[in-house]
């Protein structure tokens, strides 16, 4: 019995030791697979890397560089599969980087204008000089004739001046026509308001006085120095009755003294019908 058992061992021992002789010459007979996962690291980075065909380079069906193709399905040979897959990752990779450009456009500030097209605007115009020598761009040329710059092409250069004389002319003259008692003033002048509270207010005039404040109307300016010439005074207050100035804030004090300012306006308003009189009488 435990010869027989030795035997049996034996016989083990031994079809272990053939069997694993036989799996071990199978292992080294087989070819070995080298692809791991560095193979596929590197594939992949070569696949992205600038002038491949996955890149997003100039390398692509339009370029006059062939897209260099490296195994993409990892098939152990290249094929039209690869060429394929190749190009769509470059697709997709140029829309990324274009629209990631999109966004950056939207986010960033308007882009400047050319220098061409702010010379002589705005503070662009510091230190720039025309072809005419002026800062700030070229002169605008002298109109035709002579005539002011916006005038029709052979009107006078003084046409403008000669309107708006016209029309201080016209617009004094309706205020004359308002009533025979006009009184110009500007509302911040002291001498204005003595005027006006002796002749408004100690005083009852009819027709009323008309009171035209020359600092608030559009034309006060130029009404004052037309004044100044039809009248010979130059400031404010004015007082004119029937168109003839009776002077000013001191003169219309002193005759009011004086008892004289009821006569004064009276006679000179006479032929329009005004009555002066006081007011507690």
């Amino acid at each position: 019995m435990p010869r027989r058992t030795k035997l049996v061992v034996i016989a083990a021992l031994a079809f272990t030791i053939a069997m694993m002789l036989y799996t071990s010459s199978l292992r080294d007979s087989r070819s070995s697979d080298q692809r791991t996962i560095q193979d596929f690291y590197h594939k992949t980075k070569g696949a992205l890397a600038p002038g491949s065909a996955g890149s997003g380079s100039d390398s692509g069906p339009n370029s006059n560089t062939a897209p260099k193709i490296v195994d993409m399905d990892n098939d152990g040979d290249i094929d039209e599969e690869d060429v394929r897959l190749a190009r769509e990752m470059q697709s997709r990779l140029k829309a990324a980087e274009q629209q990631a450009k999109d966004n950056a456009n939207a986010k960033a500030p308007n882009p400047p204008d050319a220098p061409s097209n702010v010379i002589g605007v705005g503070s662009s115009a510091n230190g720039q000089k025309g072809a005419a020598g002026g800062a700030g761009g070229a002169a605008a040329p002298a109109a035709a004739g002579g005539a002011v710059a916006g005038a029709p092409a052979g009107a006078p250069a003084d046409a403008g001046a000669a309107d708006a004389d016209a029309a201080v002319a016209a617009e004094l003259s309706t205020i004359l026509k308002r009533a025979p008692v006009v009184i110009f003033s500007k509302t911040y002048c002291p001498f204005s308001k003595r005027a006006k509270g002796v002749l408004l207010d100690k005083y009852v005039i009819d027709p009323a006085p008309f009171v035209v404040e020359l600092d608030t109307h559009p034309l006060g300016p130029q009404l004052q120095a037309r004044l100044a010439e039809l009248t010979g005074r130059r400031t404010v207050p004015n007082i004119l009755v029937g168109g003839t100035s009776i002077g000013g804030g001191d003169d219309i004090a002193a005759m009011d003294t004086n008892k004289q300012l009821v006569e004064k306006v009276s006679t000179l308003g006479s032929k329009w019908g005004v009555v002066m009189k006081e007011r507690l009488a």
